[in-house]
């Protein structure tokens, strides 16, 4: 039997055309309406966590971990109200989203990567909100690219654009977002350059404890093996190696092959209501599940 969640559901509400923040043929909309790629939040999680200093701020020191699949489905839940809900229920959401982050201030208690113990941390920071920001948009890009289809130039500077406005509704101003999709994978590369990334190990510990072991019941298990599979395969090799998930290059063939099938052969022949995402048809869960219940590129448009 799984606990009982001590994060209250929140109520999702579809946008007719013209009420939400983006249009059907948004590129934000395009892509997170693939099933698939839905799983990219638990590797933007992975990716958030390894900075230390926002796994300290924003994850260790917040009383999600004592609920972290309640808290995830809510998070999961703003987000696609911002995708597919109406504008002012995503205002609303986002609006306590901001509050709670401007009421997180802290310190590191020691060391983690070359941040020495005292490094200050505050969860309305821009930087750390950048970086709340970018695992969300470059995973959803990487694994549409990766087992949906290709996205051109256009295409993906469009989706960039669409995520700049929701790092605007959680409080970052357009000067402390990349303009355009070259800007962000200069400020993606130097992320990474800049040896800020370095998983420490309760973030490994609780990261895999979160992502890879959801409380799914045992007839669910193939799809969550699947899920990890691809989580793991897409990852960065040194934030796999942060988190001490092992990898080898027969696993590797095997998951360009599999996502070449799917891309290829799988999603073309799935019907919408298999291949999308509930919400996207109006409809959400509400709550995390427990173990007791049972082409060619895309282009922007012209």
């Amino acid at each position: 039997m799984g606990a009982p969640s001590t994060f209250t559901p929140i109520p999702f509400r579809a946008a007719a055309p013209g009420e939400g923040y983006f249009e059907d043929d948004a590129l934000i909309r395009v892509v997170n309406r693939e099933l698939i790629v839905a799983f990219s939040g638990a590797r933007a999680l992975l990716l958030q966590a390894a900075h230390p200093v926002m796994f300290e701020g924003f994850y260790d020191r917040t009383t999600g971990l004592e609920d972290p699949h309640g808290r995830l489905a809510r998070t999961a839940t703003v987000m696609n109200t911002i995708y597919f809900g109406r504008r002012e229920d995503a205002d609303v959401q986002t609006e306590r989203v901001r509050r709670v982050h401007s009421r997180i201030r802290g310190e590191l208690p020691e060391d983690a990567g070359h941040f020495p113990a005292g490094t200050p941390y505050a969860a309305d920071d821009p930087q750390y909100l950048l970086w709340t920001l970018a695992p969300l948009f470059e995973s959803a890009d990487l694994i549409y690219r990766l087992y949906v289809g290709a996205l051109d130039r256009d295409a993906r500077n469009a989706l960039w654009q669409d995520y700049r406005v929701v790092g605007r509704l959680f409080g970052l101003a357009d000067d402390e977002m990349p303009r355009t999709i070259e800007d962000f994978d200069a400020y993606y590369a130097s992320v990474f350059a800049s040896g800020d990334l370095w998983v420490t190990p309760r973030a490994a510990e609780l990261g895999k404890a979160v992502v890879f072991n959801p409380p799914a019941p045992i007839y669910m298990r193939w799809l969550v093996e699947a899920v990890n599979f691809v989580v793991i395969g897409s990852l960065p090799a040194n934030i796999r190696r942060g988190y001490g998930l092992s990898w080898d290059p027969a696993r590797e063939v095997m998951r360009r092959g599999g996502a070449e099938y799917v891309k290829r052969v799988l999603l073309p022949l799935l019907p919408t209501v298999i291949r999308n995402t509930p919400v996207a048809g109006g409809r959400l869960l509400p709550g995390p599940p427990r173990a007791e219940d049972d082409g060619p590129p895309l282009r922007a448009a012209a």
